[in-house]
């Protein structure tokens, strides 16, 4: 079986593992923010006391010390691809299907737990993108990952729809193009897809110079804060993510989403509390709890 990968993980990773930006080095003073326990439901999140906060170095990293940005897309998208074709269909147990209207396809259900033993496994310094434990006590939390795959008729009429459409066609199945805006659109419970940076004017310039990854096209990274809608007496969730997105050739696409530390980023707005002065809306203004959360989509 094919090892984890140290990058599609639940750890958050920390702005000084991301490729360079302009933006990662404009940092708060004196703020930290914690993301909570390992699970990817917000029901596993948690606030923290100050006495709970870990300290963390506000010093960003020299841009030559972050990784190259194209090598780092493409590890994200190996490693997301590795996941979703050799671990997810040898590992995962089948718990059942589903209708999932007004698709006429059926559902499956899969899930698997990744455990402790199993996450510190991983390699996380020997890999092309090396990351620490340093700021985590030496903690590997374990994963509980969740699948729903489904097969459909690859041509546009009612209950199905082609590749195109999946990709950047309709709104309530765009799934690649401008991912997590249309996401917003499509998902009751989100009341807030905040952009907060992306790469996509750096990864132009290097594609232009050369910088290509052999069957990938339309790459795309950026950072969006994802707001969720809970009931009235729970608190408001939010979830900060790096979104990965390409096009396999011309028959598949990927979106991944990895968790993100930007609670002292000043591009930031809700990670960092800038919302509950800067908000449009009263529920914009309100104080959520910050959660985590990894996922990968892959159409083909």
């Amino acid at each position: 079986m094919a090892p984890l990968g140290n990058l599609v993980r639940l750890l958050p990773l920390n702005i000084n593992e991301l490729p360079a930006h302009a933006a990662l080095d404009s940092l708060l003073e004196n703020t930290v923010t914690n993301h909570g326990s390992a699970g990817s439901s917000p029901s596993k999140t948690r606030k923290l006391g100050s006495s709970e906060r870990p300290k963390r170095d506000s010093t960003a990293s020299s841009q030559s010390e972050r990784p190259n940005l194209i090598t780092f897309v493409e590890e994200v998208l190996e490693q997301a691809t590795i996941f979703v074709e050799d671990i997810l269909p040898t590992t995962f147990k089948k718990r059942g299907l589903k209708d999932s209207a007004p698709a006429a396809a059926k559902v499956e259900l899969l899930s698997r737990d990744i455990t402790m033993a199993e996450i510190h496994d991983v390699p996380w310094i020997n890999s092309s993108i090396p990351r620490n434990w340093s700021g985590n006590k030496g903690k590997k939390p374990a994963e509980a990952w969740f699948a729903r795959r489904s097969r459909h008729a690859n041509h546009s009429s009612e209950g199905t729809a082609d590749l195109d459409e999946f990709d950047f066609g309709h709104i309530s199945i765009r799934l690649r193009h401008d991912h997590s805006k249309h996401e917003q659109e499509y998902t009751p419970d989100v009341f807030d897809a905040f952009k907060v940076l992306d790469w996509d004017e750096q990864i132009k310039t290097a594609t232009d110079r050369g910088s290509k990854i052999d069957n990938y096209n339309f790459l795309s990274m950026s950072i969006y804060e994802m707001c969720h809608r809970l009931p009235t007496i729970l608190s408001n969730r939010v979830f900060p993510v790096l979104v990965v997105t390409a096009r396999h050739g011309r028959e598949s696409f990927i979106v991944v989403q990895i968790p993100v530390d930007i609670g002292n980023l000043t591009a930031a707005f809700y990670s960092n509390g800038h919302n509950l002065v800067g908000g449009d809306s009263s529920i914009k203004r309100k104080k959520p709890i910050l959660g985590v959360y990894t996922s990968i989509e892959r159409c083909q």
